[in-house]
C-alpha cells in the first residue's frame, strides 16, 4: 500500500471517529447534562486540560522531565497571577524572564 493511500485511510479513520464523537455527545440525555455533578465536572475539565498542557510544554522533553529557563518563566507567571496583574503583564513576565535566562545561559 502506498504512503498516499495509508494517508487517505488515516484522514477516514479520523473523519468517522470525530463524527462518532460528536453525535455521541449529541446521544447523551438532556437530564443526564443537568445534574448538579456534571455541571461541576464539566465545568473543572477545560482547567484541568489547560494545567496539564501547561506542565507538558514547560517540563517535558521528549521523553524526559527537564527544568529549564521556562520553568523559570512559569514562576515569574506564577508571581504575577498572585499579585493579581493583568494578562498581559503575566505573559509579559513570563517571557521576558524565560529570555532573559535563555540569554545568559546562552541557550
Amino acid at each position: 500500500m502506498s504512503a498516499a493511500a495509508e494517508t487517505w485511510i488515516a484522514v477516514a479513520v479520523t473523519v468517522l471517529g470525530c463524527y462518532g464523537v460528536k453525535l455521541l455527545g449529541l446521544s447523551v440525555p438532556a437530564g443526564l447534562l443537568e445534574r448538579p455533578f456534571v455541571k461541576r465536572l464539566a465545568a473543572l475539565v477545560p482547567i484541568a486540560l489547560l494545567a496539564a498542557l501547561t506542565a507538558l510544554q514547560t517540563f517535558g522533553t521528549g521523553t524526559r522531565l527537564t527544568v529549564d529557563a521556562r520553568s523559570a518563566g512559569l514562576v515569574a507567571a506564577t508571581v504575577a497571577l498572585l499579585l493579581r496583574a493583568p494578562f498581559l503583564v503575566v505573559v509579559g513576565a513570563a517571557v521576558l524572564v524565560t529570555a532573559a535566562i535563555r540569554a545568559v545561559a546562552g541557550v
